[in-house]
C-alpha cells in the first residue's frame, strides 16, 4: 500500500467508478481533508480499489454534519490519516488481534468504524464489542446503507444537535460514552464527552476483548454478524 500526491486514482469508467448512492453521498460531503493523492491499495477490483478511487477524487470528507468521517491519506491535512490509523500502534494493538482483519476507512460520530474485511466485504466494527456487521461487497452498498437512514446509520440528527449545542466537534475527536453503550449507557448528551479519536478506540479495546473472552467462556458466538444490519 502506498500513496503519492498529485493525480487521481482509478478511471471514471473503470470497475471502481462511483455508483449513484456514492455520488449522492459525495454531493453531501464536506472535504477534502487532505491534498490530492494517488493511492495504490494493491488491487484494481473490489472495495479496496473503490476506496483508492474515492480518495483520489476526494481525499477524506465529512457527511451528515460530521456524523460520518472518511479518513484522508498522505502527509498533510485534517483528522486521522488512513494508513497511520490502521497501524497497530495507533489503537489496534489494544484489541489484541480482534481488529486486525478490518482495514478501517472511516467512522461515525461515536467511533464505530467502517472498514473492509479481508479485502472483500464492507463492514461496521463496534469499538465496544469488536462485533462486525456486514454492509455489502462495495462502497456503493455502504453509501446506500447510510443514505437509507442517515439518522440511525450516520448519526445525522445527533451530530447536528450536538454541534448546535456545543459547537463543531474538532476533526480529530469523536464522542465517547461515560457509561459504555454495551453496558447500558445511552446515546444522550449527558453520557457523552469528546475525546481524541485514537484515544477513544484505545480506551475501549480492553472492554471489547473482555466481552469477547466472556462470550467464549460461556460458549457464545464471538459477536461477528453477516448480512445487512437492521440499524
Amino acid at each position: 500500500m502506498s500513496s503519492t500526491d498529485t493525480a487521481t486514482a482509478g478511471t471514471p469508467d473503470g470497475p471502481e467508478a462511483a455508483g449513484p448512492a456514492l455520488e449522492r453521498l459525495l454531493a453531501l460531503a464536506r472535504g477534502p481533508l487532505g491534498p490530492r493523492v494517488e493511492l495504490d491499495l494493491g488491487t484494481d477490483r473490489g472495495p479496496l480499489a473503490e476506496l483508492a478511487a474515492l480518495l483520489g477524487r476526494t481525499n477524506g470528507f465529512f457527511a451528515f454534519h460530521g456524523g460520518i468521517q472518511v479518513y484522508r491519506v498522505g502527509a498533510g491535512g485534517l483528522g486521522p490519516e488512513l494508513l497511520d490509523w490502521n497501524g497497530a500502534d495507533t489503537w489496534k494493538s489494544g484489541y489484541q488481534g480482534l481488529a486486525d482483519p478490518v482495514f478501517c476507512f472511516g467512522q461515525d460520530l461515536f467511533g464505530v468504524q467502517f472498514g473492509i474485511l479481508d479485502g472483500t466485504r464492507v463492514v461496521s466494527f463496534d469499538p465496544e464489542t469488536a462485533a462486525t456487521a456486514d454492509l455489502g461487497d462495495s462502497l456503493e452498498d455502504w453509501a446506500a446503507w447510510l443514505l437509507a437512514d442517515p439518522d440511525a446509520n450516520g448519526a445525522h440528527s445527533f451530530a447536528h444537535a450536538y454541534a448546535q449545542a456545543n459547537g463543531p466537534l474538532p476533526v480529530d475527536r469523536r464522542l465517547i460514552p461515560r457509561q459504555p453503550f454495551a453496558l447500558g449507557g445511552g446515546r444522550t448528551h449527558d453520557n457523552l464527552r469528546p475525546e481524541d479519536a485514537a484515544t477513544a478506540m484505545r480506551l475501549r479495546g480492553p472492554l471489547a476483548h473482555a466481552a469477547r473472552a466472556a462470550r467464549a467462556a460461556h460458549g457464545l458466538p464471538g459477536g461477528s454478524r453477516t448480512g445487512p444490519t437492521a440499524e
